[in-house]
């Protein structure tokens, strides 16, 4: 498996744990008003990097490129940021809004470098002498 697809996996359990842990504790506490960063924690950590984590096994050619690394530290950034940002402002702190709008579009900067991933051409980025003798 390529370590691109591996980082990914391991990066979405660790946010489905999180998830997991901010429904447990709204649960709990009876208080559901960060119902938004655990459903952010579990669709954009756990489902969206699974699913690049899958893309990427699928295509070990797109993973071995730069872009797909630089890919996974914008888009994981910005969820990591965003996550606990919007946690606390849901949670009644106003001054992470600021956090939250930027951290957001970073994680969308991310998606669209995904996005280049995947309609980009499939052939590798360097071409071998017996290939370019085709």
């Amino acid at each position: 498996m390529p370590r691109i697809a591996n980082l990914y996996f391991k990066t979405a359990i660790i946010f489905l744990i999180l998830g997991i842990a901010i429904g447990l504790h709204m649960s709990i506490a009876g208080d559901h008003s960060a119902t938004g960063a655990h459903a952010h924690a579990n669709l954009l950590g756990w489902v969206t990097m699974a699913i690049f984590g899958g893309y990427h096994a699928l295509n070990p050619q797109k993973a071995a490129r730069r872009l797909a690394m630089v890919q996974y530290a914008v888009y994981t950034f910005g969820v990591a940021v965003l996550i606990p940002s919007l946690y606390l402002m849901l949670s009644g702190n106003a001054a992470m809004e600021p956090i939250v709008a930027i951290s957001s579009l970073i994680a969308f900067a991310g998606v669209l470098l995904f996005a280049v991933i995947i309609f980009s051409s499939g052939e590798p980025a360097v071409t071998t002498a017996t290939s370019a003798a085709r």
